[in-house]
């Protein structure tokens, strides 16, 4: 007797390699946004490396105990000796080039000794010793919380410490020569509080932020949202595009709309999906300028925030879709590698870069976020100076669109001419006809 039901067909098995690969995705990701993400907040002052900070000493001299002194050159060489060179880059610069310096957003703060520095020191060591009205000599320090507000507030803790420091030398030069124009003639408490901290430091923001920018943070956030609708853009369109050319499964929910695959090249393809890149791009901006009205964000160029902000997500989008045509799903991957887990953390947007460990700030010379935070915060912060970063923010983003596009082109051209057509449909042949019809 000969058995004629038909066999019942197993369901496939995955291999164990296909189990493994997301786990050993996930987990490798997992490590590197830890090492990323916790390696640069851990310890910011630790880290800090280069640091810019603008010394000028206008200090004329004067003289004192009836010798030619200049206390400001003192205090000043003083400071180069002992300042740790390997964590601040401490600039001694006249008092134009700091100005220039703080208003580009070069240098985190400034020291600054008046021109009357000594003979205040030397006036208030006579009214130690007779009694009368006295001003106490004065050094400014200035923050720029538009350069970032935890650089300002590293500044201001650096100057804390040198002021301290510098107040001992001062009130103990003032003390020993007050006692010796008195000899045993004791000094009143007064006296002696006065000359305990002789030096009155005025600690200033340099042109303060306006309201309405989240205490400097808003330059970063507006980043990260060019960024984000330019990454997630980028894989949007590429999905909805495949779908829509039958390339991918288009499911809505438990829905399957089954499409007939186009015969397109992989050019034509990458050519539409930017396309449409390009006609959203500003619209986005432009969503995102409307949004920061309603909410009373500062921003006083917002048309060069405009156009700008059109560029970067231009750019960004356009790469991640270059990207995903070379690549395939790798080039997701890839994408989320370069632009989040990577540009993040050497952005400079909520920790300076001297303030992180040297391989993050190193990444900084290269990765798009972090030229695309210079050029928002120069028009945010920095009147839209090319000086303060916009320069430099604008020719790197067209240089990364133009490494986009070139990416684009030659991978899709390679595979077209190669004959790796996706789903092995050869767009140059017309589709086959019942015969008959």
């Amino acid at each position: 007797m000969t058995d004629n039901t038909a066999p019942t067909r197993r369901p496939r098995s995955m291999p164990i390699r296909d189990w493994l690969a997301p786990i050993t995705l996930v987990t490798v990701l997992a490590a590197l946004l830890g090492t990323m993400y916790l390696g640069y907040t851990a310890d910011p002052e630790k880290h800090l490396h280069d640091f810019p900070i603008a010394l000028v000493n206008q200090d004329v001299g004067d003289t004192l105990a009836g010798k030619p002194t200049n206390l400001g050159t003192q205090i000043s060489t003083a400071l180069g000796e002992q300042v740790p060179a390997e964590k601040i880059d401490l600039r001694t610069v006249g008092i134009n080039e700091a100005h220039r310096q703080l208003r580009n957003g070069e240098v985190y703060g400034a020291i600054i000794i008046p021109g009357d520095f000594t003979k205040r020191v030397a006036i208030l060591g006579a009214a130690s010793v007779v009694t009368g009205d006295v001003e106490q000599p004065m050094i400014s320090v200035l923050t720029n919380p538009r350069a970032g507000t935890l650089a300002a507030q590293i500044m201001q803790t650096i100057a804390d410490k040198a002021m301290t420091e510098v107040n001992t030398t001062v009130g103990t030069q003032l003390a020993d020569q007050v006692r010796a124009a008195i000899g045993s003639t004791p000094l009143s408490g007064a006296a002696q509080l006065q000359l305990a901290e002789p030096i009155d430091v005025v600690v200033s923001a340099y042109h303060p932020l306006p309201e309405g920018t989240g205490q400097g943070l808003a330059a970063f956030f507006y980043t990260l949202v060019l960024l984000i609708v330019g990454f997630s853009g980028a894989m949007m369109i590429n999905s909805l595009v495949d779908g829509s050319l039958g390339f991918v499964p288009a499911e809505y929910g438990p829905w399957h709309k089954p499409t007939t695959p186009a015969r397109i090249s992989r050019w034509r393809t990458l050519l539409i999906k930017w396309a449409i890149a390009v006609i959203s791009a500003p619209l986005a901006s432009a969503a995102f300028l409307a949004v920061g009205a309603l909410l009373d964000m500062s921003i006083e160029r917002p048309l060069m925030l405009f156009l700008y902000g059109t560029l970067a997500i231009i750019a960004i989008a356009i790469t991640g879709l270059s990207v995903m045509a070379a690549f395939g799903t790798a080039g997701l991957m890839i994408n989320l590698i370069v632009f989040v887990v990577l540009g993040i953390p050497s952005s400079s947007g909520t920790i300076p870069l001297e303030a992180t460990p040297r391989w993050i700030a190193d990444m900084a010379s290269f990765e798009p976020m972090h030229q695309i935070y210079l050029a928002v915060r120069a028009i945010m912060f920095f009147d839209g100076n090319l000086e303060a970063g916009l320069s430099r923010g604008l020719w790197m983003t067209i240089a990364g669109l133009a490494i986009g596009l070139v990416l684009g082109f030659a991978a899709t051209h390679a595979y077209d001419l190669r004959g790796l057509h996706r789903l092995g449909l050869d767009h140059r042949q017309e589709p086959a006809t019942v015969e008959g019809h």
